[in-house]
């Protein structure tokens, strides 16, 4: 039987991931919000494969670098890093379309910590106006950076957030809240890895 193998984020772990597979995706959320985590975790990407171990093990090798502990799943690396290599072993995307949440007052947890997060600037990235960035799953889609936290897309200037989640809903994902550094690129890495290794050099 065909397993999932999932890439987990989670708001109040920030710059971390989970790394896992299960036969039911909806339950291994549930079982995992209830591990006493201070918000649900939300699905990144998720895929079926022929055989979840030994992928699981590739991936774990892969990314053995990033990983916080050998006694646990978590990796501190670009969740959209781990999803480009596991769609090379994917049969089929099974990402959910929405943020699975038990409650209303989840929902809002989750859109008040992404409200809390630290803003990101393109200056503090070393990115001058008029660069063009790429949507990481569609590297095709372009945005132009229009100041230091605006980008021009489709017309109209917003910020990462909003155009990633435009993108996304265009994909039929509609997640609580997006990490629209998480989604755009520059010169190969996602804005996000690069704001870490410009924080990690200083």
């Amino acid at each position: 039987m065909n397993e999932i193998i999932y890439i987990l984020i989670n708001e109040s772990m920030p710059g971390y991931i989970k790394i896992g597979r299960t036969t039911n995706l909806n339950q291994r959320l549930k079982s995992l919000y209830r591990t006493q985590v201070p918000l649900p975790f939300e699905v990144f990407y998720a895929c079926t494969v022929e055989n979840g171990t030994e992928i699981e093990c590739w991936l774990f090798d892969i990314f053995e670098d990033r990983r916080v502990s050998k006694d646990r799943e978590f990796f501190e690396v670009s969740p959209e890093r781990v999803a480009v290599a596991l769609r090379a072993r994917a049969i089929k995307e099974v990402t959910p379309k929405e943020t699975y949440v038990e409650s209303e007052e989840d929902r809002a947890a989750l859109a008040k910590a992404q409200t809390r997060r630290a803003v990101f600037n393109f200056k503090m990235v070393d990115i001058p106006v008029g660069t063009e960035l790429a949507f990481s799953r569609d590297e095709s889609i372009k945005a132009k950076v229009v100041d230091n936290r605006h980008i021009e897309f489709d017309g109209e200037t917003v910020s990462l957030s909003v155009a990633a989640d435009k993108v996304l809903r265009r994909m039929g994902i509609e997640w609580v809240s997006v990490q629209g550094p998480a989604h755009w690129m520059y010169e190969g890495e996602t804005l996000d890895e690069r704001r870490r290794r410009f924080d990690s050099e200083e």
